[in-house]
């Protein structure tokens, strides 16, 4: 897998207004997001570290209980089991890292 067109990936819809399209390595996911602005993202954790990075528009993360503004050029690394949620201010498009994969996506594809 060294070439991947992200346009050309199955797109899905994870949680309403949050839809993504999955590259999968041995060792990691990445998720190419299409939000909704004003789609939320509910609490969660899970057992993955997790880069957050917005490429356009405006998010709000809240990681632990503290609400951060992300845009463009903002990247926030999220701890594994750490409860976080967000909500899309603007549309946004936005990349999520994850370490290892995460075989809940896998299952999509």
């Amino acid at each position: 897998m060294p070439l991947v067109e992200i346009a050309k990936q199955n797109a899905h819809e994870v949680v309403p207004g949050y839809t993504a399209r999955f590259i999968h390595t041995e060792q990691m996911t990445f998720a190419y997001w299409h939000v909704h602005a004003g789609a939320t993202l509910p609490l969660h954790s899970h057992e993955h570290e997790q880069v957050a990075h917005v490429l356009e528009g405006v998010f709000e993360l809240t990681v632990d209980g503290v609400s951060y503004e992300l845009v463009p050029g903002k990247i926030f690394v999220i701890p594994r089991n750490v409860p976080h949620s967000g909500r899309a201010i603007t549309d946004c498009s936005l990349l999520d890292v994850f370490n290892p994969v995460r075989a809940d996506y896998q299952a999509r594809d």
